[in-house]
């Protein structure tokens, strides 16, 4: 299957204050701060639920296209995806704007001061996801993933009118689009994916019930956290996959995205939508244990030593080819 992934391209500047924000603040000055804080650390990660999921893709070999707007800077970040897999001719380069940045500083408290700037993401509206089929050949599936909001919908109307089947991943964007954009997104899409807060937000929001929804779409795919993923479709019973064993939990970040890249793989190798989610939920196991969204190593064997201590050894041999 040729897999184009839509959504946003970013990088992540996250800092560490040594004190704590509440002993610098003055309550009767709270109407014209100005501070400055001295920072004992600085991580620089790559980010983007777009890349994110690429990243992953990439990892298990499956050639995902990223589909996305980034900034003259994105020399270095393209260069890394490239490396690992990921097929980065269809970004668009914004003349005038850079990558998207999110910009963060923890005090001792773990309190956060952040900003996010859109930068070249807004320009992702402006990509033809016609140009991108016609470059690779034709498209099987298309994800649209959290982005520049006007560029989802122009996405989404885009595969329907072509007849591409596109998958409905709103994540982070959920929260500012209204009712009639979430129905128009996620009406007729081949998958649905969510985790349950965003889940019970799409049914309130659109005011269609879970049956309504399993109606317009062709699979309902729910992450249920540390419980594993559900996914539904319509006349047929509830398929439930729960997690691997974890060795560690260092940071949750990205884990979603990591899931998507699992389960988009498997549908590529077309193992079925259970073993899909398998592997899914395996490949989010090693970001839980990984600081930072794409610091994680894919070691084969060690997936797949893994796996089958999670699922069992029939699950083992129907992905074993694929990933080996």
């Amino acid at each position: 299957m040729r897999i184009a992934v839509t959504g946003s391209i970013a990088t992540d500047h996250l800092m560490t204050f040594p004190g704590r924000f509440a002993d610098q603040l003055v309550a009767d000055q709270l109407h014209t701060v100005s501070l400055s804080f001295l920072v004992d650390t600085l991580d620089v990660r790559r980010g983007g639920v777009g890349a994110n999921i690429c990243f992953g893709m990439g990892q298990l070999g499956t050639g995902p296209i990223l589909v996305g707007a980034a900034g003259s800077d994105f020399d270095e970040y393209r260069a890394w995806l490239d490396r690992n897999g990921v097929d980065t001719a269809s970004v668009r380069i914004s003349e005038v704007l850079h990558t998207a940045r999110f910009v963060c500083t923890t005090d001792a408290d773990h309190n956060q001061i952040g900003s996010f700037y859109t930068g070249a993401m807004s320009e992702a509206r402006q990509i033809e996801l016609k140009s991108v089929a016609d470059r690779v050949g034709g498209l099987d599936l298309v994800l649209i993933g959290a982005d520049d909001p006007e560029a989802m919908l122009r996405h989404t109307e885009e595969c329907r009118s072509r007849g591409i089947p596109f998958a409905a991943d709103f994540s982070q964007q959920i929260a500012r689009m209204s009712g009639d954009e979430i129905r128009i997104l996620l009406d007729g899409a081949a998958y649905l994916f969510s985790n349950e807060y965003e889940k019970g937000l799409i049914e309130s929001k659109t005011g269609w019930s879970d049956e309504e929804i399993l109606g317009r779409v062709g699979h309902r795919v729910t992450t249920l956290g540390s419980r594993g993923v559900r996914i539904e479709s319509a006349g047929e019973s509830p398929i439930e996959v729960g997690c691997p064993e974890e060795e560690a939990k260092a940071d949750p970040t990205g884990v979603g995205d990591a899931f998507r890249a699992g389960f988009l793989s498997g549908l590529s190798w077309g193992v079925g939508h259970e073993r899909a989610a398998q592997v899914g939920c395996m490949l989010a196991t090693l970001v839980i244990e990984t600081v930072g969204t794409q610091e994680y190593t894919l070691r084969r064997a060690n997936f797949m030593e893994r796996f089958t201590k999670a699922y069992g050894d029939e699950a083992a041999a129907e992905v074993h080819d694929h990933l080996v």
